[in-house]
């Protein structure tokens, strides 16, 4: 989780669990459900839609075929709800849950976006922190998420004197790396061939900067239409974008968004395609990786 309000990376992070666990034992994720259409616990099926359990539960069921999925906004609920499962899960991930303390998880990951550290920023409504930065101190991890990919080992001792983790605290840095394909349920497409097309970059999360730079990066010229996160697209929105999409007046044209807002809007739509995205560790992700590792294999031998 984390104290601000989003645009930290929880669920590429989420992802990154997931693969690193999903080879070894039963997981299951369970999340608020973030604006969905319904109420109480639920568990994803081959019925579920976006408006059942929000987009980034939606996201995890239909990448992850072997994961349980799950959605409460009480989460002791919710965790015992799985726990009564015949075919319970052994490990239970629990997605945007910092501020859930009715949950006792031995391991509490904070994430931090490293252009908005948590120690730089206030208190809503005047910053993005839900609540005081002197919170930090449950996180067991502390991950900077969203640095550049060559920060230096400089930066990395400033930003960890600033953050000043506890003895108990490990501190990690990561970065997002885009893939070499966007995609969509039909077809994908090489990102070095971008080039070649006219595109309408649509995005409906808090922070589309790193996406846009990675963009620019590439020499792919677009156009951006960006809404707020978690944004619902009405049909108005749709006729806009595809508009918009008709002006360029050429057949290599379409429309790229998120893995997030292609889910919860586009999905299935012929012109739509996502750049998925995925987390890497600067530095120290052995550690990372069997840290987790060893608390969940010990975790599981003494249940």
């Amino acid at each position: 989780g984390n104290l601000n309000v989003g645009g930290t990376g929880k669920t590429p992070h989420v992802e990154y669990l997931i693969n690193l666990l999903k080879d070894h034992y039963k997981i299951a994720v369970l999340s608020r459900g973030y604006k969905r259409k319904s109420k109480g616990f639920l568990l994803a099926n081959k019925h579920t839609t976006t408006n059942l359990i929000g987009d980034e539960p939606m996201q995890y069921h239909l990448k992850f075929k072997s994961v349980m999925v799950a959605v409460d906004s009480d989460r002791v609920n919710g965790f015992n709800q799985l726990k009564k499962l015949k075919n319970k899960p052994e490990v239970v991930l629990l997605d945007d849950a910092f501020q859930h303390r009715q949950i006792k998880a031995p391991i509490n990951i904070l994430l931090t976006a490293y252009n908005n550290l948590y120690i730089d920023d206030q208190m809503l409504p005047s910053g993005n922190l839900r609540e005081l930065p002197s919170n930090a101190k449950r996180a067991s991890h502390i991950i900077v998420t969203k640095c550049p990919k060559h920060l230096s080992p400089n930066e990395m001792n400033s930003i960890s004197k600033r953050i000043h983790p506890n003895v108990n605290q490990k501190l990690f840095f990561t970065s997002i790396n885009y893939q070499t394909h966007i995609f969509n349920n039909k077809a994908q497409i090489a990102v070095n061939i971008l080039q070649q097309y006219k595109i309408v970059l649509v995005t409906g999360i808090e922070n589309p900067e790193p996406l846009k730079q990675f963009l620019l990066i590439q020499n792919i010229d677009f156009v951006h239409l960006k809404y707020a996160d978690h944004h619902n697209f009405t049909e108005k929105d749709k006729t806009k974008i595809n508009n918009k999409l008709k002006e360029f007046n050429t057949s290599k044209a379409l429309i790229l968004t998120t893995e997030k807002d292609y889910v919860r809007s586009f999905y299935g739509a012929e012109k739509v395609f996502y750049l998925p995205i995925e987390v890497v560790f600067l530095k120290n992700s052995k550690e990372f990786n069997q840290e987790i590792l060893d608390y969940v294999g010990q975790s599981s031998r003494n249940s």
